[in-house]
């Protein structure tokens, strides 16, 4: 018999070890992450998402998986432009074979790749974008692969004219919003949910996104009488609109969309303007112990977490697609997305999904889990007040 080669025996162990490493590397369960998480507004709403998409993955690990294989959550930065999400949805379906994707920021971005997911039939959740037509683009489809575990634009603009009907001691609503699509569709369905409440907005006035100065269209709101005012627009312009505010002395109750939970309409309206603008949410960072322990995890782990939220909505949309993949048995998308429509119940960090969907209804969150809040000391917190209170179900009209 022949006696190998010491050195022979360590390349062969050593050449093994790396068809082993290659085989668990192909085994990962790769899900997509196609997001801004650099250029625009929403960046920092992309970073956090991120964060909790990761954490979840990385919880479920350490309990063994799924399928006894690994998650690995894959990033692509969109820089948001439209085309660059579109490249990158390509590559990651085709090249990376991600089995599942998770949705970026911008509404308008992730509206642009969906077709690709739906075709190739890759189960789909957005954490982060909130436009309607998300979800219903594909609702009459005979398997529909996009849902959604975050706060649709209607349903915040639900629960603010709730309020806007309870707060307003004239019936004068007013409605300002920027002019991107996301802000016109926003003052667009704002004027149809109070005309529900008996209330026709007196104004509604539009400003460019990067406009700084919006006191001549708030000047025109204070003429018209409106004591309460709803808007529409991203987190930097929220905050110049309430320095306009300060410029001409007017402090209408000011209601606006989760947009505002991005630093920079704290940084730019300041900690006391900031406190003005109540707006909507799905969850704060200790409104659970739950909540509370997956923030202070983040931030012991990165040292740093923008925007909570959504880190609390990727988590779940993770834990949700990988409740589907075990009931399914499987990573193939089709019974992913059968698993999908027909789950059992899931415990996330925002509720518990009982179920999380249904075939007809790709919405895991709806305004019945949202609540209204405000910046205080630099953390968000739920707004307690006598309005909030004595809103009713059958208030919550749309």
């Amino acid at each position: 018999m022949t006696k190998q080669n010491p050195l022979s025996r360590i390349a062969c162990a050593a050449a093994l070890a790396v068809v082993v490493q290659g085989a668990w590397a192909q085994s990962d369960i790769k899900i997509g992450y196609n997001s801004d998480m650099s250029a625009s507004g929403s960046a920092d709403f992309g970073v956090s998402a991120l964060s909790g998409a990761r954490q979840a993955a990385e919880e479920i690990n350490a309990a063994g998986g799924v399928l006894g294989r690994k998650i690995v959550i894959v990033p692509r930065d969109d820089v948001g432009s439209p085309p660059k999400s579109i490249q990158n949805a390509n590559e990651l379906v085709d090249n990376e074979k991600v089995v599942a994707m998770l949705g970026g920021v911008n509404s308008g971005n992730m509206l642009a790749w969906l077709h690709i997911v739906q075709q190739k039939k890759i189960p789909t959740i957005s954490p982060s974008a909130t436009a309607t037509e998300i979800t219903n683009r594909y609702s009459k489809e005979p398997a529909n692969y996009i849902y959604r575990v975050s706060m649709r634009d209607l349903d915040q603009i639900t629960l603010l004219a709730a309020y806007a009907a309870r707060a307003t001691k004239n019936k004068k609503v007013a409605i300002i919003a920027d002019t991107t699509g996301y802000g016109q569709q926003g003052a667009k369905d704002a004027a149809a949910v109070l005309q529900l409440h008996g209330i026709t907005p007196v104004a509604n006035e539009k400003f460019g996104p990067k406009d700084t100065d919006m006191s001549s269209q708030l000047n025109k709101i204070k003429a018209s009488g409106a004591d309460t005012l709803i808007v529409y627009a991203l987190a930097d312009s929220n905050g110049h609109l309430m320095r306009s505010q300060e410029k001409i002395g007017y402090y209408p109750t000011t209601l606006g969309s989760w947009a505002n939970l991005s630093p920079p309409f704290l940084r730019i309206a300041g900690p006391e303007l900031a406190k003005k603008m109540i707006f909507s949410a799905s969850i704060t960072e200790d409104s659970t112990p739950q909540s509370k322990a997956l923030y202070d995890t983040i931030m012991k782990k990165e040292g740093k977490l923008p925007t909570y939220v959504f880190a609390a909505h990727a988590y779940d949309s993770v834990k949700i697609l990988a409740a589907a993949m075990t009931q399914a048995k499987s990573t193939d998308g089709e019974k992913v997305q059968q698993a999908l429509d027909n789950l059992g119940k899931v415990d996330g960090v925002i509720k518990s999904y009982a179920p999380a969907f249904a075939k007809a209804n790709h919405e895991a969150l709806s305004y019945k889990d949202f609540r209204l809040v405000r910046w205080v000391d630099g953390k968000v917190v739920s707004v307690d007040d006598t309005i909030t209170q004595a809103i009713k179900p059958e208030d919550l009209k749309q």
